[in-house]
């Protein structure tokens, strides 16, 4: 039976990607090894983070813009703290915008460094929206904000204009949408949410913001060092790498990101129809922050839990359990998750209305 792959993270990647990264396990590039086994350091390995790093600038529409991209380890986790280690001036401060469970994880981070405002914060409504309306101060070393949170679906629709550095954490919704994304001078995303195999992590940076807040930074921290190494400091992921650039080329061959973004507003609009209009469910976010990648979802009457797991499981579909800080349900419908799979998810919960 085919599988409809809900989950959050690691999660769907495109069919096409499995099979090439599966090849190249066996046979990379007709040279008789595994991409597991070749050197980092060889010919067709460096053509490889060369082009993930190119084709990750162009789909974001960065080439030529002062901008470089990177492919690290450590996931976003290292990346709370990678940002203040790099931005954060010696008793500086940094203002964060706390939208949900990875934002405060960064705070966390933050705190370590220097001065950390909190400018917002949608904690005591559970993260059901987007906080709105804050003021970013003007002195701050940079504003650092969540763009979509995974856990709670939400989603910043709209990113504030400010004065300041702008830091992105897009580890779930990156290549989703089409964005300026010139408006960010740092954006990290761990790959295992949209973009490929969990062990990569991609980093897209502004050089000019570097070097100036006068800080000695540990050199497997420093933005700097690894731009200089060109993603090479250390031996990098190569597996996670090369299917990350996979993913990539899938994405442009689809048309870019403004196309992919076409296909994820029509899953979205497909699923959060169904929500509104079936009457033993409820959207568990607010309306206008509704996240387009992660769907979070209630049943009306918590008795009828049984006879939709029986359901959705019998249907083939995968991951679809809610995070426990909001239970119910969480449909991730990142870019490879076709729209097939999605009518598969809301076919089942008409069903459910036959059944109760």
């Amino acid at each position: 039976m085919k599988k409809h792959n809900y989950s959050a993270g690691p999660s769907i990647l495109p069919q096409e990607v499995f099979e090439k990264a599966s090849q190249a396990i066996l046979n990379f590039n007709d040279s008789g090894l595994s991409i597991l086994e070749i050197s980092h350091r060889s010919k067709d390995f460096v053509a490889v983070m060369d082009e993930a790093r190119s084709l990750a600038l162009e789909l974001l529409g960065l080439q030529g813009k002062g901008y470089q991209a990177l492919f690290l380890q450590g996931g976003a986790s290292t990346a709370f703290l990678m940002a203040p280690y790099n931005l954060m001036k010696e008793n500086g401060k940094a203002a964060y915008l706390d939208s949900g469970t990875w934002a405060t994880a960064a705070i966390k981070e933050a705190k370590l460094f220097g001065e950390t405002v909190v400018v917002a914060s949608s904690k005591e409504e559970n993260y059901n929206h987007i906080p709105k309306g804050y003021v970013i101060p003007s002195d701050a070393d940079y504003f650092h904000c969540t763009s979509n949170n995974t856990i709670f679906g939400t989603q910043m629709k709209d990113f504030p204009a400010t004065n300041v550095p702008v830091v992105c954490d897009m580890s779930s919704d990156i290549f989703s949408r089409d964005l300026d994304f010139s408006k960010f001078d740092l954006i990290y995303a761990g790959a295992q949410k949209n973009m490929g195999p969990a062990g990569a992590t991609l980093v897209v940076i502004k050089e000019e913001i570097l070097e100036k807040n006068g800080r000695t930074i540990p050199s497997m921290l420093d933005y700097a060092k690894h731009i200089k190494a060109e993603s090479m400091y250390n031996t990098p992921p190569v597996f996670a790498v090369y299917v990350s650039l996979l993913t990539l080329q899938w994405i442009k061959s689809k048309g870019g990101v403004a196309a992919v973004e076409k296909l994820n507003d029509a899953k979205a609009n497909l699923l959060y129809t169904e929500i509104d209009r079936n009457p033993l469910f409820k959207g568990a976010a607010a309306v206008e922050d509704r996240s387009n990648m992660n769907v979070t979802f209630l049943l009306t009457n918590p008795d009828h839990a049984a006879a939709f797991d029986a359901l959705w499981k019998e249907a083939g579909v995968s991951g679809l359990p809610g995070h426990r800080s909001v239970g119910g349900y969480r449909a991730s419908i990142y870019n490879a998750m076709p729209i097939e799979s999605v009518q598969v998810l809301v076919d089942v919960m008409k069903a459910l209305e036959t059944k109760v």
